[in-house]
């Protein structure tokens, strides 16, 4: 049901049946470490190239959350997926693998959240009996095309931002009444906000305002009171958008309790000072969702969340022609 201009209420409360995160050598030294259920030894991971790593970041994701789920690939209807290579091709080569009807998806760091939503309105609107969204990022592939080659070794202001080298996947499924699942109850879907930022070391900056306004649209659209949720979650602002996010919730009267926000960006890296502003890419939030946040939603921790995952639109080719970097943010409630 569309509620208000942007966002949609799931009638039947569509259920999170698993979910899977899969990371690289560095996730494994963070902190979130033990909420991964498979970190790799080595970036390449036996394969060949940076992007054929990515692509079982991703492959391996879906694997383990459709084991989780009790479920074969032959059971999904559609899978959902995007990435931050051009043409996608982590999720369209991950697509091939698990050969289930596939629906394409850009939404740059946004995809993880955009992946759920449609997943879930596809099996709210009963045209899906089961859906698999997933996402993945690799730090190498990433500053491969977006930056500057990885032996060039170029030195990156504080703003900048470590891409994560994670995937994540969640299978969603019909409600039956069991007890004890976790529903996916809303969503509101970002508009693209540009405020004109051209420095592609400074994502948080120019992300924090599309974050801004879908959860202002969010709680506007639902009519719902700030402390609603347990926990608002940015899906990778870092600490200077962050910052910027915390001001602007001040200055409109958003007034969300701060000790309820955070951003997966800093949570995954921690106090790590070699990520400089904290983490990103498609993989960030993914692997903090599919992983951490949820576990702790099955512990009791939080009853109810918004995953707000950004993500900046840019390429290298309109970063070359001097354009900004227009951004969008999408944002799913999740219940216990």
């Amino acid at each position: 049901m569309l509620k208000g201009h942007q966002s949609w209420e799931f009638a039947s409360r569509p259920v999170i049946l698993s979910s899977a995160a899969v990371g690289g050598p560095f996730e494994a030294e963070g902190p979130l470490a033990e909420d991964f259920d498979l970190l790799h030894g080595d970036t390449l991971m036996k394969q060949k190239s940076w992007e054929q790593a990515e692509k079982v970041l991703l492959e391996e994701a879906c694997d383990k959350a459709l084991e989780k789920a009790g479920i074969s690939k032959e059971h999904i209807n559609f899978f959902l997926g995007g990435d931050l290579m051009n043409q996608i091709i982590s999720s369209s080569f991950a697509a091939r693998t698990l050969a289930a009807p596939y629906l394409g998806l850009f939404g740059a760091c946004s995809t993880s959240m955009e992946g759920l939503a449609l997943a879930s309105l596809l099996v709210d609107k009963q045209s899906a009996d089961y859906a698999l969204a997933g996402t993945c990022s690799h730090n190498s592939s990433a500053e491969k095309q977006y930056r500057y080659p990885t032996e060039y070794g170029a030195q990156k202001p504080p703003t900048a931002q470590w891409t994560v080298t994670a995937g994540g996947a969640a299978v969603v499924g019909r409600n039956d009444g069991t007890r004890n699942r976790l529903h996916v109850t809303s969503a509101t879907i970002g508009r693209v906000v540009d405020m004109g930022l051209t420095d592609p070391f400074n994502m948080g900056a120019a992300m924090a305002p599309a974050a801004f306004h879908t959860i202002e649209a969010h709680f506007r659209d639902r009519q719902l009171p700030y402390d609603t949720y347990d926990l608002v979650i940015t899906g990778d602002l870092g600490r200077v958008g962050h910052s910027i996010l915390c001001d602007l919730f001040q200055r409109h009267g958003i007034n969300i309790p701060l000790d309820t926000y955070q951003d997966a960006g800093i949570l995954i890296y921690g106090d790590n000072p070699g990520v400089w502003s904290g983490g990103s890419g498609c993989g960030c939030s993914a692997a903090v969702t599919y992983g951490h946040l949820l576990k702790k939603m099955r512990q009791g921790a939080w009853q109810k969340i918004l995953v707000v995952a950004t993500g900046a639109l840019l390429s290298p080719l309109t970063f070359q022609q001097g354009e900004s970097i227009p951004c969008i943010a999408h944002a799913v409630s999740i219940e216990a």
